[in-house]
C-alpha cells in the first residue's frame, strides 16, 4: 500500500471514529438515520457491481428496502419484532420486483437474475447495518446493563464486533505484509495470506479481550470473561475474513477495485463494512446464545 493511500486511510479513521462514537452514544433516531443512509449507499454500490454484469436491478425498490431494514430494527430493536417487520418488507420487495420484471422488462433483460439481484442487494447492503440497533438495544433488553443502566452500555455492545473486526484487520494487514507467504485465496484476493489470516484471528481475539477490560464496568450483567471474550473475538475474526473475501469476490467478478469512491483512500461504504457484513450478525447470534445459556 502506498504511503499516500495509507495516510488517507488514517486521516479518514481519525475523523470517522469520533463521529461513530458520538452517533452510537446518541442512539435512537440519530443512529438509525445515519445507518439507513449508509445502507442505502451500500445497496446502491452493490447494484453498481451488478450493472457491470449487464443487469438492471430495480434500484428504486431495492435501495429503500435496504434502508427500511435499518428503520425496522430501530422501531423494534428486539429480534422478534425486527424479524416480523423485515420478513414483511422483504416479501413485499420480492413480490413487487417480480411484478416489475414481469410487466416492465422484456425477457431479454434477464428477469430472474434481475429480481434475484434486487433482493440480494437490499439484504447485502442493509441487513448487517440493521444489526447495529439490535446490538445497541441488547444490554438494555436483558440484564447485561445492570441497574442503573449506563448510557454507554449500548455503545459498548456495538463496540465488540467493531473492535474485534478492526483490530483483526489491522493485525492481518501488518502480519501479512511482513511474513505472508502462502496465499489464502489467490483467485479472489491475491494479497491475503494464511499467515495474515491467522494473525488476524488472534488479533481479533486480543482486541475482544481488551474490549472486555474496558467495558466490563458498564456491562456488569454480561456472562463474559477475558477468556470467553477472546474466544468470541476469534470467531468474529474468522467471520470478518469471510466477509472480506466475499466482497473481494463480488468486486473481482465485476472487474472493479473498489465498490465506490465515497471515502478517500477507503473506497465505498461496502469496502468499509465488508468484514462487518458477516461479523455483526455473527456477534449478535453468539451474544443471544450466551444470553440464553448464561
Amino acid at each position: 500500500m502506498a504511503g499516500g493511500e495509507l495516510a488517507r486511510r488514517w486521516a479518514v479513521a481519525l475523523v470517522g471514529i469520533p463521529i461513530i462514537v458520538v452517533v452510537l452514544y446518541a442512539g435512537s433516531w440519530p443512529l438509525a438515520i445515519v445507518l439507513a443512509v449508509m445502507a442505502g449507499i451500500a445497496t446502491d454500490e452493490c447494484y453498481r457491481l451488478v450493472r457491470r454484469q449487464g443487469l438492471l436491478p430495480v434500484a428504486w425498490l431495492g435501495v429503500p428496502a435496504g434502508m427500511g431494514l435499518v428503520m425496522f430494527a430501530a422501531l423494534a430493536p428486539g429480534l422478534e419484532g425486527f424479524a416480523l417487520g423485515a420478513l414483511g418488507l422483504l416479501a413485499a420487495v420480492t413480490l413487487s420486483t417480480l411484478m416489475v420484471v414481469t410487466f416492465a422488462r422484456p425477457p431479454e433483460g434477464k428477469p430472474l437474475a434481475t429480481a434475484a439481484t434486487t433482493v440480494f442487494g437490499a439484504l447485502y447492503g442493509g441487513l448487517s447495518l440493521a444489526v447495529i440497533p439490535l446490538l445497541h438495544a441488547f444490554p438494555f433488553l436483558t440484564a447485561w446493563a445492570g441497574l442503573p443502566a449506563s448510557p454507554w452500555a449500548g455503545v459498548a455492545m456495538v463496540a465488540l464486533p467493531l473492535t474485534a473486526t478492526w483490530v483483526g484487520d489491522a493485525t492481518a494487514f501488518f502480519a501479512g505484509s511482513a511474513w505472508g507467504q502462502r496465499r489464502l485465496a489467490p483467485s479472489i484476493s491475491p494479497n491475503k495470506s494464511w499467515e495474515g489470516a491467522i494473525a488476524g484471528v488472534l488479533g481479533a481475539g486480543l482486541g475482544a479481550a481488551l474490549w472486555y477490560a474496558v467495558v466490563r464496568g458498564v456491562l456488569p450483567g454480561a456472562p463474559l470473561s477475558f477468556v470467553s471474550s477472546a474466544l468470541l473475538g476469534s470467531v468474529l475474526g474468522v467471520a470478518a475474513i469471510v466477509g472480506d473475501l466475499v466482497e473481494s469476490m463480488l468486486k473481482r467478478d465485476a472487474g472493479v477495485k473498489d465498490s465506490g469512491t465515497l471515502l478517500p483512500g477507503h473506497g465505498g461504504v461496502l469496502d468499509r463494512i465488508d468484514a462487518l457484513i458477516f461479523s455483526l450478525p455473527v456477534a449478535y447470534l453468539l451474544l443471544r446464545i450466551l444470553e440464553a445459556i448464561g
